[in-house]
């Protein structure tokens, strides 16, 4: 069986002292009422002819809409989730406007049985939080990237 790969970017600025992060609900009907573990970091699979940081570059773009903003990739590292999944991660230092996201969309059979197939957006709103805001609300698999640029600011910062 082969090992699936996704691959994301975790875009933060800070204000005031105050790091945030940007984070995006998933879409389709299996997270409609979810909040707690609903939401990811931009990303997406990958296979073996894309390198990592491409791959995040693309799902970012599919996901959001929007081109990846200037600044220079920060590696976060990767991690396996509870599925087996290895995701890696960059940070980059930028703002955004979530009203300016245009998602990508995915298509599924829904209701499932149905026979009908609906189309769904990628993610379903983004929003800016801190990562003490955040870490409930991510996958849990993708909370050490919050502790990782954390320290990572924190070190840049000097404090």
């Amino acid at each position: 069986m082969t090992v699936k790969r996704s691959a994301g970017l975790l875009l933060f600025r800070t204000s005031g002292g105050t790091l945030e992060v940007l984070i995006a609900h998933m879409g389709g009907p299996a997270w409609a009422a979810r909040d707690a573990g609903a939401w990811s970091v931009p990303k997406g699979e990958y296979e073996a002819d894309e390198t990592p940081e491409a791959a995040a570059r693309r799902e970012f773009v599919e996901e959001l809409g929007l081109p990846v903003p200037d600044g220079e990739p920060v590696p976060l590292g990767e991690t396996r989730q509870a599925s087996g999944k290895i995701v890696t991660v960059w940070a980059v230092e930028a703002d955004l406007d979530p009203a300016a996201v245009v998602p990508g969309t995915f298509t599924m059979e829904w209701p499932r049985g149905s026979g009908r197939t609906r189309e769904f957006p990628e993610v379903d709103r983004v929003a800016w939080m801190t990562p003490e805001e955040a870490a409930p609300r991510l996958v849990s698999g993708q909370q050490v990237f919050l502790e990782r640029l954390s320290e990572y600011v924190r070190g840049r910062d000097g404090s």
